[in-house]
């Protein structure tokens, strides 16, 4: 029982690794938690079906790219505090281990606010931290 939590990362070839390298080991349950990303002006407002909807498109996508290459993956979109999120879907998936995707270092607002380190403080169980860096992947993508 693993689960996923990313938000722009969760279609990152990284993270795609990772979770196939896993499904080989014969890990076999995978649970995704997108949290929605808003921003403050948005969340002060209330206005979070915007980051609802592409927190869900990019959900969606990344299940569906699991599935075509045989790996059975459920998930959701959570809370837009990552925390809050894990907390959410530990409760109800009961997971053996976390893994957490970011941006890299100087471009993750989940690193600057600590919040691997939280989850590895807070849940007794295995933690992966998958770095994927979406801008390093575009710029090989445009030159090809």
């Amino acid at each position: 029982r693993v689960l996923v939590v990313a938000n722009e990362t969760v279609g990152g070839d990284e993270l795609i690794h990772a979770i196939g390298e896993m499904a080989l080991e014969g890990r076999t349950r995978f649970h995704v938690v997108c949290p929605a990303l808003n921003s403050r002006l948005r969340t002060w407002t209330s206005d979070e079906d915007p980051a609802r909807a592409a927190a869900q498109e990019r959900l969606d996508a990344t299940l569906a790219h699991l599935s075509s290459v045989g790996i059975e993956a459920r998930g959701a979109v959570g809370d837009v505090d990552p925390l809050v999120a894990v907390e959410d879907a530990v409760r109800q998936f009961h997971p053996d281990e976390l893994v957490v995707s970011t941006h890299p270092e100087g471009r993750s607002n989940w690193l600057e606010r600590g919040v691997v380190e939280a989850l590895q403080g807070r849940y007794d169980v295995p933690l992966q931290h998958v770095v994927v860096d979406l801008e390093t992947a575009r710029s090989i993508d445009e030159r090809s």
